[in-house]
């Protein structure tokens, strides 16, 4: 099932249950999709753009949350807060960071990695096979220490 058929659908049962958070975050990237779709270039959503998009949408969110909690405004970080968790349920699970850990340790011994200079090539195959199932900034982190 596409994203925007699954949108669909729980666009109306959080209507139907009142759920605010969630008719706001589906609302949203609800919005996302269209601009994508209406903005001249033809582009199309496969799955991979997506992932990409909801990932775009969790990081403006986690921004925005960040500022808010450094401002004291826990009113509008809790609102932030409910929306990355809506968000989070249209991206495939998450790795954990020990599997993380072992996958990227084996695509370096793989790739034949070692030092700081291969870290671009390291990052660019990593992002690839890991769309959508770990951060990228966690991915950095991981990538950094083990070519360090």
């Amino acid at each position: 099932m596409s994203l925007e058929t699954q949108l669909m659908t729980d666009l109306k049962e959080a209507m139907k249950a009142k759920d605010q958070a969630a008719l706001r975050a589906i609302r949203a990237t609800k919005a996302a999709i269209l601009l994508i779709k209406t903005d001249g270039s033809g582009k199309v959503l496969d799955g991979a753009g997506e992932i990409k998009l909801v990932q775009k949408l969790i990081k403006q969110r986690q921004d925005s949350l960040d500022i808010f909690e450094k401002q004291g405004r826990e009113d509008l970080a809790v609102i932030e807060k409910e929306e990355i968790e809506v968000l989070s349920r249209y991206l495939p699970k998450q790795m954990s960071e020990d599997e993380l850990r072992s996958f990227l340790q084996e695509l370096k011994d793989s790739t034949g990695a070692e030092g700081m200079k291969d870290m671009g090539r390291l990052m660019g195959i990593a992002s690839a096979k890991l769309a959508g199932k770990a951060d990228g900034k966690t991915i950095s982190t991981i990538v950094k220490e083990l070519l360090s």
